[in-house]
């Protein structure tokens, strides 16, 4: 009894100091930490102040086409017996590309050559009465209802001998379809079907660019279609390989019924820069004003090297009472060149980090330069 009343004051002092001794630890931790912090070199930045943006050019995408494209089909069904190219041949124009089945055409243009003699054959007959009937008429031989019904017969054989002939004109018009030639000089860029395939009216069995002469292809906004003329020059730069040069607004397409709001603009291309340019590359399109403007609403704008992306958010630093960076979530509208659309999240007038010269994170001490 006396030894357990001896061991407990020996466990409290142990546990007291073990306490003792944590608490010891955590505080020159926090110490450390506190100041590690103190002692953390601020990031220079360089702070803007927004203001209402100004737009003095007009972006837009597009992509490299060949100025002409043709689809290659047939208005006859068959069967397809040939297709003497393959994706990437070039081709001239009028060279032959496929053929289709025309058995039961070339049966049907033998018929019509068969109607064709019977109804001469039968024209010719008529002539021969209708040319006797009218000597007898001059004799007084014949009536004149006599002559009328001869004549009435003449005419009708004359009349079927010329559907005859236009019915044949349709079957040789329908066997033309049969062989698919090229429209003009190119190159096959897609092969559709293949040999043996049913062919349908309207089904394209090959595509065809005309080679040599490229434009660019590119939509314009609804809300800017109207600052964008012909004749405009136009900067542009290819996506996948940062080629810039300057080319010439030729077309400006006046409706947007089917292209969902945007207009639809072709910019022509200089031979200089047509070596190593291929249909279907991606195009930065840069239409300059001539006159600088307001941007819609009066609308905030910031550069675009101030944005922060974080997965699908989009952020800008701004510097906070304590002098630290603090990241802001802001909403994006439309781009202006350099610059982008603040729709929220930051007002005019406000002051936020435009450059640093270190890598900023949320709570970053930061001094101003």
């Amino acid at each position: 009894m006396n030894n357990r009343n001896i061991n407990m004051p020996k466990k409290l002092l142990f546990a007291s100091v073990f306490t003792a001794f944590t608490i010891y630890l955590v505080s020159c931790s926090e110490n450390k930490e506190t100041k590690d912090n103190d002692l953390e070199k601020p990031i220079a930045v360089t702070v803007t102040t927004a203001s209402i943006g100004s737009q003095n050019a007009i972006l837009a995408s597009g992509q490299v086409e060949a100025a002409q494209t043709a689809n290659i089909s047939t208005r006859v069904m068959g069967r397809i017996n040939r297709i003497f190219v393959k994706t990437g041949d070039k081709v001239s124009k009028g060279q032959l590309l496929a053929t289709i089945s025309d058995d039961d055409i070339r049966a049907r243009r033998a018929q019509t050559e068969a109607m064709i003699a019977e109804s001469e054959a039968a024209f010719a007959n008529a002539k021969k009465d209708y040319d006797r009937f009218e000597a007898l008429y001059k004799q007084q031989s014949a009536t004149a209802k006599e002559l009328d019904n001869v004549t009435l017969q003449y005419n009708a054989a004359k009349a079927r001998v010329e559907a005859a002939k236009q019915m044949r004109s349709e079957v040789n018009a329908s066997l033309s379809y049969s062989s698919l030639v090229a429209p003009f000089s190119g190159v096959v860029t897609q092969k559709l079907s293949e040999e043996g395939s049913l062919a349908n009216p309207g089904m394209p069995i090959l595509t065809v660019e005309q080679s040599g002469i490229l434009q660019v292809s590119a939509t314009v906004s609804e809300s800017d279609i109207a600052a964008v003329h012909l004749n405009d020059v136009a900067q542009l730069e290819i996506k996948s390989t940062g080629k810039t040069f300057e080319g010439k607004i030729i077309q400006l397409n006046p409706s947007a019924q089917f292209t969902g709001g945007q207009y639809i603009i072709k910019v022509s291309i200089p031979e200089s820069a047509k070596p190593d340019l291929f249909a279907g590359m991606f195009v930065n399109v840069k239409i300059p004003l001539k006159d600088t403007v307001q941007t819609q609403s009066g609308s905030v704008t910031v550069p675009l090297s101030a944005i922060v992306n974080r997965d699908e958010l989009t952020g800008i630093y701004t510097v906070s009472s304590s002098n630290t960076a603090l990241l802001r979530w802001v909403r994006l509208g439309r781009i202006y060149s350099d610059r982008a659309e603040v729709v929220s999240g930051l007002s005019a007038n406000e002051k936020f980090i435009a450059e640093a010269e270190g890598k900023l994170y949320n709570g970053a001490p930061v001094v101003t330069k």
